[in-house]
C-alpha cells in the first residue's frame, strides 16, 4: 500500500500508549509469550517505510500493557487528543493502543470528545516482533485515514476494517482477525489507501458531564461490574456497596437477565442509593426491552461501556 501524498502544511499526530503493537518477544515465532509496551512510537513509526518523510508528529502518552489501563491515563489522553486538535495544522490524532482495552478508550474518547477531525485509534494482535506483525499495516491505513479528514469522529482501524468507537467489540482473544463492528458492522474499508465506505460514522453525541468533567480521577466515582451466573450470590454486591462504590453495573445473562441472588442484593443497593444498571454479557444485542419490574439498562452498550457511561452519569447526579 502506498501512503497518500503528504503536504507541508498538514501533518498527523500520533499518540502511542504502549500494547502488542510495541510488544517484542526473543523469538519471531512466538506470537503469545511477549512483552507488550516494549518499544516506543516513534519505533514503531520507523518499521513503515512508506511513512518516511511524512509530517508525522509522535508523543508518547504511555507506555503499558493495555489490560492496566486506568482512568488517570484515560483523562490523559483526552486532554492531549483535544490540545493537537486545536492546532489548525493538525488533520487529525492516531493513537497507539493495546487491545485488551481498545473498545473502552474508544467509548470513552467518543464520550467526552466532539472531534471536528478524525481521531483513529490502532492497535496489534501480534508483537512487533512477530513474524505475523500486524501493526505497521494498521498503523499505514490508520494514518493514511487520518491524513485528509476522509473520515471523521473518534474510529478505529484494524484488519483493514474502519469501525465507530461506539460498535467496536474484541470478538477474539489471540486471532489476527480480533475484532468487529458488532450488530452494525464495519463503517468502510481501506484497500491500498482506498476507503471503500459502506455508511457514515454515527454523530458525536458527548455527554453533559464532558464539559465539566474533573481532570482529577480521584474525584470519578467508582463504578464496577459484577456478572450474573449460574451459582451467582448477593456477596459482590453487598460488598462493593459496603466498599462505598458509587454504581454498579450486572453483566447480565443472555437479554440482561440477572440472577435472583444478585436481584435481592441489586435491590438492597438501590435503597442504600447507589444505582445498579444491567448490561448484557452476550457479545451482540445488547438489551432490548424489559419487564416492568427489571433494573434499568443502557439498551445496546456493553458492560464495559455500560460502566463509563454510568461513571458520567455519575458527575452530574446529585449525591
Amino acid at each position: 500500500m502506498n501512503a497518500p501524498k503528504a503536504s507541508a502544511e498538514r501533518k498527523v499526530v500520533v499518540l502511542g500508549t504502549g500494547g502488542t503493537i510495541a510488544g517484542t518477544a526473543d523469538s519471531a515465532t512466538d506470537s503469545v509469550g511477549y512483552r507488550a509496551a516494549g518499544l516506543g512510537v516513534e519505533a514503531l513509526l520507523a518499521a513503515v517505510p512508506p511513512l518516511a518523510g511524512w509530517p508525522i508528529e509522535c508523543l508518547q502518552v504511555a507506555q503499558i500493557d493495555s489490560k492496566d489501563m486506568t482512568l488517570e491515563l484515560w483523562l490523559a489522553l483526552a486532554d492531549a487528543v483535544r490540545q493537537q486538535l486545536q492546532r489548525p495544522e493538525v488533520d487529525g490524532v492516531v493513537i497507539t493502543h493495546g487491545t485488551d482495552t481498545l473498545e473502552e478508550t474508544a467509548y470513552f474518547l467518543h464520550r467526552v470528545l466532539a472531534p471536528s477531525k478524525p481521531v483513529v485509534l490502532t492497535a496489534a494482535m501480534r508483537p512487533a516482533t512477530s513474524l505475523q506483525a500486524d501493526g505497521p499495516q494498521n498503523l499505514l491505513d490508520a494514518v493514511s485515514l487520518t491524513h485528509g479528514g476522509q473520515m471523521r469522529g473518534v474510529l478505529a482501524v484494524l484488519g483493514g476494517q474502519v469501525y465507530a468507537a461506539v460498535d467496536l467489540r474484541k470478538q477474539h482473544g489471540w486471532r489476527v482477525d480480533a475484532f468487529g463492528g458488532g450488530d452494525a458492522g464495519a463503517l468502510a474499508l481501506l484497500q491500498d489507501g482506498v476507503l471503500q465506505r459502506f455508511r457514515e460514522p454515527p454523530q458525536s453525541s458527548v455527554h453533559p458531564a464532558a464539559a465539566g468533567m474533573p481532570l482529577d480521577a480521584a474525584a470519578w466515582p467508582t463504578v464496577e461490574i459484577v456478572t450474573s451466573h449460574g451459582g451467582a450470590s448477593g456477596v459482590p454486591i453487598d460488598a462493593l456497596v459496603a466498599a462505598g462504590v458509587r454504581g454498579i453495573v450486572i453483566a447480565g445473562t443472555g437479554n440482561g437477565s440477572v440472577h435472583q441472588a444478585l436481584l435481592q442484593a441489586a435491590r438492597r443497593a438501590l435503597d442504600a442509593g447507589v444505582p445498579v444498571v444491567r448490561a448484557s454479557r452476550c457479545l451482540l444485542g445488547g438489551v432490548f426491552g424489559a419487564p416492568p419490574d427489571a433494573l434499568p439498562s443502557y439498551g445496546v452498550l456493553t458492560p464495559w461501556q455500560t460502566r463509563i457511561e454510568l461513571m458520567l452519569d455519575l458527575l452530574i447526579r446529585p449525591r
